[in-house]
């Protein structure tokens, strides 16, 4: 064996006992417990360590997506009538989505009115399953209302594609939108008792900065993001 062919065999042992793989052009690390961590390029997202990439976006609604928007939305309805989960963001229950064309005309809130300000709905798409995983709803700006309360993004995941990471890159994706709309810091609340909702702002930059009772009687958590 020449002296370069075993550098090369050598190395390549050496990556093999360190765990280092390398996949799709990414690089990833094993670890001991047999996990993989690593970066991810371009807009794909791993939803937890070792699994497939998924290229997740956000989106308008179109007609192309109602089948996808309704199984959902009665999935969400089931979990909500069985477990009391909540309802967030309201912003997509608000009206029957299989009266879709109604639905869709009805969804955002193109100008203030009374105690509601004008906001924008984007849906989570992983473009590998053509699957709707969550929602989420952007108040262009706060009136006092949401200043104590609400803030200026509602999100949820879809019950059965939760506890994946998938809430996460959705406020990561959604506080592009806040950029693009001119908003320097962003508001976001949660219960203080929704651990992976706080998580999820926290890994995206949230700052607490107190607690109340909010009108539910609930403790609520409110948090900055500044862009």
């Amino acid at each position: 064996m020449r002296k370069t062919e075993w550098i090369d065999t050598y190395l390549q042992k050496q990556k093999r006992a360190a765990g280092i793989l390398f996949r799709r052009g990414l690089f990833y690390r094993k670890s001991r417990a047999g996990k993989f961590h690593g970066e991810m390029g371009r807009n794909r997202k791993a939803p937890g360590c070792g699994e497939e990439m998924m290229a997740l976006k956000l989106i308008k609604l179109t007609k192309e997506y109602e089948k996808q928007l309704c199984e959902m939305i009665d999935e969400w309805k089931t979990d909500q009538e069985i477990n009391h989960t909540n309802r967030s963001p309201g912003a997509i229950f608000k009206n029957d989505c299989h009266d879709f064309d109604f639905y869709l005309e009805h969804l955002e809130l193109k100008e203030a009115r009374e105690d509601r300000v004008p906001d924008s709905v984007f849906f989570l798409l992983d473009e590998d399953r053509d699957r709707l995983l969550g929602a989420v709803n952007i108040r262009h700006y706060l009136n006092d209302s949401l200043m104590k309360e609400g803030g200026h993004i509602g999100d949820g995941i879809r019950p059965s594609e939760r506890r994946k990471g998938y809430a996460t890159e959705m406020i990561r994706l959604a506080l592009t939108e806040c950029k693009k709309l001119g908003i320097e810091k962003v508001l976001m609340t949660c219960d203080k008792d929704n651990i992976g909702s706080a998580r999820s702002i926290i890994k995206n930059g949230g700052i607490l900065e107190n607690e109340f009772v909010n009108s539910e009687g609930n403790i609520e958590q409110r948090y900055w993001i500044s862009l």
